[in-house]
């Protein structure tokens, strides 16, 4: 696909929400793992080495397909290996330390209120790294999007907060928020291959959290099934990774990471028909998606005959 169709908002809807919808249907994909592996909601050690493998083998998938695509081998240069270091720093290793352990101290609805906010993370950072400019209706789009993430988890939600589970699911909220800005800025500035970056940031990342999960004691039991689910999931990392990376490359931040909003939005309907949990088909479900669809819109708008100048 031409560059300048990727910057086509038509277009970015459209790939974003395929995104989407993978990382949601990741949702079901390791409650349904975590069953099939015996690992138990409190075992951290073993939530690592799945997690790990997962991205490791997510790593090798967009390595080899990206290789294939472009009839070369995706090796990384010198200059290249440190900005893989901060990539996967930022995006598999603290991310999903955090998000595992604050995840295993907190509700799940907090959880997906607090991680929503990364699209307000990622662009008040893009915003202070001078990618692009932050305006009032960018802010106001967020707030809307936010708004609806609220809502469709309210009916189980408290104000009850706590450093190791609240605190560590907001802290994986900026690590995501960095990891979005320097990915646009790699991929942007220094012309970095966003296919190369992803794939080897999952394969250093996920191999650190495989080894640190394995050494704390963690484990998996691996059947037929487990495979199964667990070659999905890397699939769902590496496939929507890349393309989110793609994205970025062509585009300013805020256009992007805004369609974050439909991420746990699909993770609840896929997990009403996977799972048979009833929170997307409610009035409160219907109303945060409209309220998630306006804040995208809003975000996106661009009047007639303007467009926007954002710096890369």
């Amino acid at each position: 696909m031409k560059s300048e169709k990727l910057t086509h908002t038509g277009v970015v809807a459209l790939l974003a929400l395929v995104c989407c919808i993978l990382w949601g249907s990741a949702f079901s994909g390791v409650k349904v793992g975590y069953a099939e592996m015996h690992i138990a909601s409190d075992d951290w050690a073993s939530q690592m080495v799945f997690a790990g493998v997962r991205f490791f083998l997510a790593g090798l998938m967009a390595l080899i397909v990206g290789s294939v695509t472009e009839r070369k081998l995706l090796i990384p240069e010198k200059k290249t290996l440190p900005r893989i270091g901060v990539i996967s720093l930022f995006q598999t290793i603290l991310q999903y330390f955090f998000y595992y352990i604050g995840l295993a101290n907190t509700t799940g609805t907090k959880a997906a209120i607090i991680v929503a906010a990364n699209v307000f993370a990622a662009i008040f950072i893009s915003g202070a790294f001078h990618q692009e400019q932050l305006t009032a209706k960018k802010l106001f789009g967020c707030a809307v999007g936010f708004s609806g993430i609220v809502l469709v988890n309210f009916s189980g939600l408290d104000f009850h907060l706590n450093l190791l589970g609240d605190g560590f699911i907001f802290l994986c909220t900026i690590a995501s928020g960095f990891s979005s800005v320097f990915m646009k800025r790699y991929t942007g500035v220094y012309h970095e291959n966003p296919v190369l970056l992803s794939g080897w940031q999952f394969t250093f990342g996920g191999a650190v959290m495989w080894l640190f999960g394995a050494v704390c004691g963690g484990s998996m039991h691996l059947n037929a099934k487990a495979w199964l689910i667990l070659l999905y999931l890397s699939f769902v990392s590496a496939a929507a990774y890349s393309l989110w990376a793609v994205l970025l490359k062509h585009n300013p931040v805020s256009k992007v990471t805004v369609f974050g909003f439909l991420n746990p939005l699909c993770g609840v309907i896929i997990s009403g028909i996977v799972l048979h949990e009833t929170g997307a088909f409610t009035w409160q479900g219907l109303t945060a998606l409209v309220l998630v669809c306006t804040g995208i819109l809003t975000v996106n708008y661009e009047k007639k005959g303007t467009q926007a100048h954002e710096v890369s």
